[in-house]
């Protein structure tokens, strides 16, 4: 299964494939160097099939808990000082996306959409300092009357030259649906209460739409 903002790209892609494919058999006599071309449009194809994918994802519904928006790998765990929206402090949790990983955002909990807003900027790499504050981004900010308010911050990086979100104010929203994507590219911040019990360490390996990020610190 695909995501529906990679339809246009694989399709162009498979075209070009096959294009390209009919040209080198015409065009080029070695048999050798036929055979490395189409391994390398072979190569191409799967990478763009692999990055645009959406697998389906079992979120268990739970208000109390924050669940990952995104796969990837937790690059961040701190308090910091969120100025767009709060200004005041909040743990932060950042998740990196490699370029294999799925891309699709999900919603890290259920409840109403109060505020969404894009950000054109930079990009920086995903893991530098500035990026959260520079590159081109998209700020959500999703209230539940269980856990309260969740910011989360999609962020393009080196790579990524488009950040789709679906995220409108006022939208009644599903824990785990998807909220968005980031074409080619690469990081998710959450922004949370300072009273959250935080679930994952640095380094771990998080599923989108499945693995846990915090929790209410009853």
């Amino acid at each position: 299964m695909f995501h529906k903002e990679g339809h246009k790209i694989i399709f162009s892609t498979f075209i070009f494939v096959i294009a390209s494919f009919l040209l080198i058999d015409a065009f080029i006599q070695e048999r050798w160097l036929q055979n490395c071309l189409w391994f390398l449009l072979l190569g191409f194809l799967i990478l763009i099939l692999q990055f645009f994918r959406n697998p389906k994802r079992h979120t268990v519904l739970n208000d109390t808990q924050v669940i990952s928006p995104v796969d990837g790998k937790v690059v961040v765990i701190e308090e910091v000082f969120e100025k767009e929206y709060f200004q005041e402090k909040r743990l932060q949790v950042s998740v990196f996306m490699s370029p294999i990983n799925v891309h699709v955002t999900r919603y890290p909990i259920g409840g109403t959409v109060i505020f969404s807003k894009y950000h054109p900027g930079k990009y920086l790499v995903a893991w530098h300092p500035k990026a959260s504050e520079e590159n081109e981004r998209t700020t959500v900010v999703v209230e539940n009357k269980t856990y309260g308010k969740v910011l989360y911050r999609q962020i393009a990086g080196a790579l990524a030259k488009r950040i789709v979100n679906y995220a409108k104010i006022d939208d009644q929203v599903t824990q785990g649906t998807d909220s968005g994507f980031i074409k080619f590219g690469s990081r998710v911040d959450l922004f949370l209460p300072l009273n959250t019990k935080i679930k994952v360490e640095l380094n771990q390996r998080v599923r989108g739409g499945e693995s846990i990020i915090a929790e209410i610190n009853e």
